[in-house]
């Protein structure tokens, strides 16, 4: 019988509706994710583990990445829609292990992010995530349900630009299915001002051409002043805006969804819920804790930000200076930016080095 429903879209709204997607998986215990071929391995990393039991028997768990090189975790052929990503890898990878995915047949990734960062663990510290698109439990497993839609091609690398092997745990699950005309590509991008110049801004995103929406924010910020920092406005530049923006916030724990300098008490309140969090606080009370860190995300997924020609986004830092007047801020701010376009995207700006993605 021919279903109507592709499978897409899920929730429990249409998880009854019966469908002609085909449900697939990539592992290190079958990296094809053929039907029937999980499992198989003779070699690999639990081969001594698996001592005489043979053949099935979690022989090939995760893989090794090589300083210097890329890995492919998954070389899918389409149309189909990426539904879950799981994996996870010591926190010392979190900055040096770099996830890149490519659409169809191009050569410039459409996500290019930091592993860590991608799953809102910007500061390589074990902090959980309970919201709805991105999900981090004990211990370091990292979760996306970000729906990303291929009509040619998928291929995931993990690229090491450290300088030893990393170990890597992962699984892709999948569906093949008809994709729609009306969807969009995923795209994530990272950026960091460390320190940020004197009364700049720092940019989260620029250089979207085309059509699309952006779905949400990460921010991974460290203050490098005593007080509260958070004044700042974030700015969404869309569709020929120059200098002033369609959209402007009140302050930055405002658009993250908290009021008030998270304050409660005297004390920062951490929070974790479907769409917004402030997730991590690492505190500076230890003799090396020189400075606070958080860990904030926004998800516009009930309130996509669409644009149809160009999208740019900004954040300022703001504290406070004498006489109540605000103090630009120099922290060290790192950024990804999730969003869906139209295809081909403007290429991603290049990374720094590794020991400027390094978190000290």
């Amino acid at each position: 019988m021919n279903y109507e429903f592709n499978g897409t879209g899920m929730g429990l709204g249409n998880l009854a509706r019966l469908s002609n997607a085909v449900t697939r998986s990539v592992s290190p215990e079958n990296f094809t994710g053929e039907k029937g071929k999980g499992g198989m391995a003779t070699e690999g990393e639990g081969l001594g583990p698996s001592g005489t039991l043979g053949q099935g028997w979690k022989i090939s768990p995760c893989i090794q990445v090589e300083p210097g090189t890329a890995f492919t975790m998954a070389d899918i052929a389409g149309p189909g829609v990426i539904q879950h990503i799981w994996l996870t890898c010591p926190v010392e990878s979190w900055r040096h292990l770099i996830l890149n995915i490519y659409w169809d047949d191009e050569t410039e990734p459409s996500v290019r992010v930091p592993a860590g960062d991608f799953f809102c663990n910007g500061w390589c510290e074990r902090s959980l995530v309970n919201s709805l698109p991105i999900s981090v439990n004990p211990a370091n497993g990292f979760n996306s349900y970000w729906e990303m839609p291929f009509r040619k091609r998928a291929r995931f690398t993990m690229e090491n630009v450290g300088t030893e092997r990393k170990v890597l745990y992962y699984q892709i699950n999948y569906t093949l299915t008809s994709v729609p005309d009306d969807m969009a590509y995923f795209h994530a991008q990272w950026r960091r001002s460390n320190p940020l110049a004197y009364m700049d801004v720092h940019t989260i995103v620029d250089g979207i051409r085309g059509k699309g929406h952006y779905v949400g924010t990460y921010l991974a910020w460290q203050v490098n002043s005593n007080n509260w920092w958070g004044e700042g406005e974030v700015k969404c530049y869309l569709d020929g805006d120059t200098e002033f923006p369609t959209i402007c916030g009140t302050g930055l724990e405002d658009y993250f969804g908290g009021a008030w300098n998270w304050d409660m008490d005297g004390q920062y309140v951490t929070y974790s819920t479907p769409f917004l969090g402030m997730h991590q606080h690492i505190k500076a009370d230890g003799l090396y804790r020189a400075n606070q860190r958080f860990g904030m995300y926004r998800w516009h997924v009930m309130d996509p930000i669409r644009f149809e020609t160009d999208f740019r986004v900004t954040v300022q830092a703001l504290g406070w200076r004498s006489g109540g007047k605000y103090l630009p801020l120099q922290d060290d701010i790192s950024s990804v930016a999730y969003w869906y376009q139209t295809e081909p995207h403007v290429p991603h700006p290049a990374l720094p080095h590794r020991e400027q993605l390094e978190v000290i």
